[in-house]
C-alpha cells in the first residue's frame, strides 16, 4: 500500500495514473463522494489488486495477526458490521449495566444478533459492562455500592457468569470510569475475583484504563485505577488513549501521538506489554471558535465525513507532525471552525506504536461507522 497526500491541481485519475492502479480502487478504498472532488492536503490510501484477499476469494478472511477489537452499540447497522467485523477478533458488545444491589441490567436493545454475527465471522463476542445510571452517565457511587458490599458483589458476579453462559459471550470487558481513590484497591479485589471465578470455564476478563502517565498522577479519571494491580489480575488492559481533544474541551487532536507515547511507556513499565492494547478513536470533532471553557461544545463526526466537510469547504487539511494528526480550518455562516480527525497517516502511525512496544493489539472506540481506509491501513500494518 501507499499513502499519497494530495497536492493543488492533483485528481483521482491523476493520481491513479501515478500509481499504476485504478481510480475505482482509489474512489472505494476511500469513501470518495461523486464527483470526487479532493481537499488539498488529504491523505489518500493506495491499494493494488491482491494485496488485500477479499472473503469471497478466501472463502474465510484472515484475521489480524494482533488482537483487534471494536466497541459497537446493538443498534449498529447491520451492513457496518458486516463490513467491520472481518478485521475484528473481538467485539464488544455496548453494554450492561447494574443496579447499587449488583442487579445486572441488560441493553436495551437485543444484543443476540450481535452476538450471533460475531460467531459467524470468527470474532470473540465481550460483555462490557458499565456502571450507567438512568441518565446514561457514569455513576461512581454505583460502582462503590456493589465493590464495597460482599454481598451485591457476589451477586453480580454470579449474574455475569450466568450471562456469559446463556448468551455465548467469550468473555467481559469491565469499563468502569471516574473510579473513587477510596475504592481503588476495592476495585482490584473485584478484578481479581471476578477473572478467578470465570476463568475456570473459559472465559477472559479485560480492564479499560484511563491513560496514565506516572502512578501518582491526580484527578478523578486516574486514582481509582492501579495500573500494575489490574494488569496482574486481569487477562488483558485496554489504554483509552484517546479524548485529549473531546466535545467540551480545547480544539486539538483527540489521539495526539507524543501524549499516547507517554501513556504506553507509563504501562509497559507496570504491566506486560502482551497483555496491553492501545485504543483508537474512529471519529474526530468539529469545535466552533473561539473556543470558550465551559460554553463551547463540538460536533462528533466520522473520519470520512472530516474530508467530506473539508472538501465542501475548500478547506486545505495539515498535518501536525508531533500529534502526527490531521486538522483543518474553516468558516461556516461567519463562524470559524476547527476540524481533528484521524487519517491513514495518524492510524499507520499508531500501529507503529504498536509494533515498538509490543503491544498485543488495538481496541477501536467505537465502530459505528465505517471507515474502510482506516481498517485497510490496520489491516495492512498486521496481516497474519
Amino acid at each position: 500500500m501507499d499513502i499519497h497526500v494530495v497536492s493543488p491541481g492533483d485528481t483521482v485519475d491523476s493520481i491513479a495514473m501515478t500509481f499504476g492502479t485504478s481510480a475505482d480502487s482509489i474512489i472505494y478504498d476511500n469513501q470518495l463522494v461523486y464527483p470526487y472532488a479532493l481537499a488539498v492536503g488529504q491523505a489518500l490510501l493506495i491499494t493494488y489488486p491482491g494485496e488485500i484477499p477479499a472473503p469471497a476469494e478466501t472463502g474465510s478472511f484472515p484475521k489480524p495477526s494482533i488482537q483487534s477489537g471494536g466497541y459497537a452499540y446493538t443498534y449498529i447497522s447491520p451492513w457496518v458490521l458486516d463490513q467491520t467485523l472481518p478485521f475484528l477478533t473481538e467485539l464488544f458488545v455496548f453494554s450492561y449495566g447494574f443496579t447499587p444491589e449488583g442487579t445486572l441490567v441488560f441493553p436495551p436493545m437485543d444484543d443476540q444478533w450481535i452476538i450471533q454475527a460475531a460467531q459467524n465471522m470468527n470474532a470473540r463476542p465481550i460483555l462490557t459492562l458499565t456502571p450507567f445510571d438512568s441518565s446514561g452517565r457514569f455513576n461512581n457511587n454505583l460502582i462503590t455500592s456493589v465493590i464495597q458490599n460482599e454481598a451485591y458483589k457476589q451477586n453480580l458476579i454470579y449474574q455475569l457468569l450466568e450471562t456469559l453462559q446463556t448468551k455465548n459471550f467469550a468473555g467481559i470487558d469491565i469499563d468502569f470510569e471516574y473510579i473513587k481513590s477510596s475504592d481503588r484497591d476495592a476495585f482490584t479485589a473485584f478484578i481479581t475475583e471476578l477473572t478467578e471465578t470465570v476463568r475456570p470455564y473459559g472465559y477472559t476478563v479485560s480492564v479499560a484504563l484511563a491513560p496514565k502517565t506516572s502512578a501518582g498522577q491526580k484527578g478523578l479519571l486516574y486514582e481509582g485505577k492501579d495500573y500494575a494491580a489490574l494488569g496482574a489480575a486481569a487477562d488483558s488492559v485496554l489504554l483509552m488513549t484517546y479524548e485529549w481533544g473531546y466535545k467540551q474541551g480545547p480544539n486539538m487532536a483527540v489521539a495526539p501521538l507524543n501524549k499516547v507515547r507517554q501513556v504506553v511507556e507509563y504501562a509497559v513499565a507496570e504491566i506486560p506489554p502482551e497483555k496491553i492494547r492501545l485504543g483508537i478513536p474512529n471519529y474526530g470533532y468539529d469545535w466552533p471558535l473561539p473556543y470558550k471553557r465551559d460554553a463551547t461544545i463540538a460536533v462528533t463526526i466520522g473520519n470520512v465525513e472530516a474530508v467530506q466537510i473539508a472538501v465542501q469547504n475548500g478547506a486545505a487539511i495539515q498535518f501536525d507532525e508531533t500529534a502526527q494528526s490531521p486538522y483543518f480550518q474553516y468558516m461556516r455562516e461567519g463562524v470559524d471552525h476547527e476540524v481533528w480527525f484521524e487519517d491513514v497517516r495518524s492510524i499507520s502511525a499508531k500501529c507503529g506504536l504498536i509494533k515498538e512496544y509490543g503491544l498485543s493489539g488495538a481496541g477501536w472506540w467505537q465502530i459505528m461507522r465505517w471507515w474502510r481506509a482506516g481498517w485497510l491501513i490496520f489491516y495492512n500494518q498486521f496481516k497474519s
